[in-house]
């Protein structure tokens, strides 16, 4: 099973020890680099960030029965939810010690591993006896075809054990990616979207995370000249460089001002390669694109038909595929609507002037923009998964061409930051990857700091110290008037001292203050091969604006603003001269 996973191009193994996974264990030793980490649930955050930055290279997850894959399945949320693939191999009992007859438990540690993860994955199987390599190759090649998701096979400890079945003469290939062009009706969708943009003079290309990186690096020369105005998901976010001339933001409900703004001014909308899920649209998603012809091309016929956002033009296609065809396609005079539109970006700053910052504290708007700058090309940046050190990193970043930019949104799991950095700095030795987490989140999963020392991993760890979980201490401030609990250390929530934990892990620790980004430690510690710990203050009251408010309607029920509307608002003069083609 091993050998057929080389054959796969599996390279690393991340994994958890176990009685019951011992035959795997020994098959993999001698084959693949292993990567012993503390829990199971740090194994499949890293094989996930390890294969959203490998090139050339994969990884899976190992674990053993019972509680290693209860511990996993966390993880392999976050990967189901992201479409990402993510191969989950763990052990199970003997096949005599399997439990029947409705009885809970026979084997020591058994547990259904199958019935715990079937919701959350594309394909989930106990092998009760061996398969052959046919059958086998086709169930782990499903977890990155199509649309991609976690596979999960647990193994009887016996059939480990047992003789293999011979090959089959012929290996039955996974599922292929949906090309579409060979389908009659997807021509002549293609066709009106080429009417479409060739009509339009506010056209907004999305990209979204299924468009893969290596397409957008052959077609880089195209996607400039073609003068298209573009945007980026968070899960694209890395795929063109900020300062691209047709580049026009980051819309989310905790995006970019001026980029939803300019997104609710289009006159067309093509999303490719996103599922325009609600944080993508707003909650109030009937007012996204309103005024817009919305295109959005997916895998998933699924996604093409939950009913919001609205949706004009479904097509069910591989987003690479229809890239290459859009670049073809030839478009109206655009450079009015860009000018207006990049009028709009300088008009909105990416931190928002009404944002406060204790004295003492440094802003995390103001940190990222020093980021920005310190970063550089070839680094691989990991903001956190949830809470106010990833919103403001989405919102501030400005990345360079060639940067890893890798989060986790759908899930929002506090605890992503760590395993994740460790996966995407295991996939490229030697580079330099930037870690932002809360210290709520981080404290999570900080025991997997062993594995960044075990593994001299390159990392630098900035920690937001607000002594607690910062949206929740806003959400108890604005709705419940101030009854705090569990958010804080004044609450109960407890923490450590940040730099007796670093040291007895023997990592360096760096408290910064609001000059951190002229201090030459700092940046002598920033561009050292070991890794280091930057302890961020962080105000328990910082403010995080812009964000998306919800209204109170004349019935009493509450409704979200649209997009374009984020708290605080604007002033009149300033929002008329950035809202002109806004009808609402």
């Amino acid at each position: 099973m091993i050998n057929w996973l080389v054959d796969l191009g599996y390279t690393h193994c991340f994994f958890v020890a176990g009685g019951n996974i011992m035959h795997l264990l020994d098959g993999v030793r001698s084959r693949m680099v292993c990567i012993p980490v503390v829990h199971e649930v740090a194994a499949g955050i890293a094989v996930e960030y390890f294969n959203e930055c490998a090139t050339g290279k994969r990884a899976f997850a190992l674990v053993t029965a019972g509680p290693g894959v209860s511990n996993i399945i966390t993880a392999m949320s976050g990967a189901w939810l992201e479409s990402r693939e993510l191969l989950v191999i763990a052990g199970q009992v003997k096949t005599a010690d399997l439990a029947s007859g409705g009885i809970r438990q026979r084997g020591i540690q058994e547990i259904d591993g199958v019935g715990l993860t079937r919701a959350i994955s594309k394909q989930s199987r106990r092998l009760e006896e061996p398969i052959g390599r046919d059958e086998f190759d086709s169930l782990v090649k499903d977890g990155r075809s199509a649309r991609p998701g976690p596979i999960f096979i647990e193994v009887c400890l016996d059939v480990q054990g047992a003789s293999p079945i011979p090959d089959s003469p012929e290996v039955i290939q996974g599922q292929k990616s949906l090309s579409g062009f060979d389908d009659a009706s997807i021509s002549d969708k293609m066709k009106i979207v080429s009417e479409k943009i060739s009509q339009s003079t506010r056209p907004i290309l999305l990209i979204g995370g299924g468009v893969r990186r290596s397409l957008i690096a052959d077609i880089y020369p195209l996607l400039v000249s073609s003068g298209i105005p573009l945007m980026t998901t968070w899960n694209a976010a890395d795929r063109v460089d900020a300062l691209l001339p047709t580049y026009l933001g980051r819309p989310n409900t905790w995006g970019q001002r001026s980029a939803n703004l300019i997104l609710a001014q289009a006159d067309l909308i093509v999303a490719v390669g996103t599922r325009l899920g609600l944080q993508q649209t707003g909650f109030n998603w009937r007012e996204f694109g309103k005024n817009a012809f919305i295109v959005q091309v997916d895998i998933d016929p699924t996604e093409l038909a939950k009913g919001h956002p609205r949706v004009d033009l479904g097509i069910c296609c591989d987003s690479d595929v229809f890239m290459r065809q859009l670049l073809d396609m030839t478009s109206g005079e655009l450079q009015s609507w860009l000018t207006y539109a990049r009028s709009i970006r300088e008009a909105l700053p990416l931190n928002d002037p009404m944002n406060e910052t204790g004295e003492r504290f440094i802003s995390p708007y103001e940190f990222f923009e020093q980021i920005s700058s310190i970063a550089q090309a070839d680094d691989i940046l990991i903001p956190c998964s949830s809470g106010g050190a990833n919103s403001s990193a989405m919102q501030t970043i400005v990345q360079k061409r060639g940067q890893y930019i890798v989060t986790s949104k759908g899930l929002a799991s506090m605890g992503y930051g760590l395993s994740g950095a460790i996966g995407a700095s295991m996939a490229h030795p030697g580079r330099r990857t930037f870690l932002f987490e809360g210290d709520g989140g981080f404290a999570q999963n900080l025991q997997e700091l062993a594995t960044v020392t075990v593994n001299n991993l390159r990392l630098k760890i900035f920690i937001f110290a607000n002594n607690g979980y910062g949206s929740i201490r806003m959400t108890q401030k604005n709705y419940f008037g101030g009854a705090y609990l569990g958010c804080d250390v004044e609450t109960g929530l407890g923490f450590p001292d940040w730099t007796k934990l670093f040291e007895s892990f023997a990592i360096r620790s760096i408290t910064l203050d609001p000059d951190w980004s002229t201090n030459e430690d700092v940046l002598e510690s920033l561009n050292s091969s070991e890794a280091v710990a930057f302890i961020v203050p962080t105000d328990p009251l910082q403010t995080y604006w812009p964000k998306i408010s919800s209204r109170i309607m004349p019935g009493g029920s509450m409704e979200s603003n649209p997009l374009h509307l984020m708290s605080p608002e604007l002033d009149e003069i300033t929002y008329r001269s950035v809202s002109r083609f806004i009808r609402e």
